[in-house]
């Protein structure tokens, strides 16, 4: 029998979309992250716009802006939600590692926190896709939820401490 916890399937354990019909409109946020590792000569190459494919970072920050639009498209069993606004922005944490952070922003029946995920790591993609003619070890980690709010569940607010398969993070009120 399934896990009645699990909203996704029946009581048979088959896959369904979700009926948020009956939940109420509400504002809601969530912030992603993923983090680029590379050599620090890429670093540089991207931050001084000299990679031959052109401004990786602003075709990086409309790659995760178009993503975050088709989650919808991507994700089985995804709702397709009213996007207010997709925010990349990056931050270079030493030479060789590149933080992007997105946020999504909805008022909606359901969260938003698929639509920041895409987002952030659709942003990776397309910069190991521009850097990876002089970069091929690059890689892409740490896509994770930051934060959301809205919703019946709250605000959440990810532990910058947690590890993966930590029981959990902190929930603010």
């Amino acid at each position: 029998m399934a896990d009645s916890r699990l909203s996704h399937v029946d009581g048979s354990g088959t896959a369904r979309m979700v009926d948020v019909g009956d939940k109420p409109v509400t504002r809601r946020r969530a912030v992603a992250r993923a983090v680029v590792r590379m050599q620090p000569a890429t670093g540089e190459e991207i931050r001084s716009q000299t990679i031959r494919k052109g401004d990786v970072l602003t075709v990086a920050r409309i790659a995760g802006i178009q993503a975050a639009k088709r989650t919808d498209a991507l994700i089985p069993l995804c709702h397709s939600l009213p996007l207010e606004t997709v925010d990349i922005e990056f931050t270079w944490l030493d030479p060789g590692s590149l933080e992007i952070r997105s946020t999504a922003v909805t008022s909606a029946k359901t969260g938003v926190e698929m639509e920041a995920l895409t987002a952030a790591a659709v942003a990776g993609l397309t910069v190991y896709d521009m850097a990876k003619a002089m970069d091929r070890a690059m890689r892409i980690e740490s896509v994770e939820l930051v934060e959301k709010s809205g919703g019946r569940s709250g605000h959440y607010v990810r532990d910058p401490q947690m590890q993966v398969g930590d029981a959990g993070a902190t929930d603010a009120t």
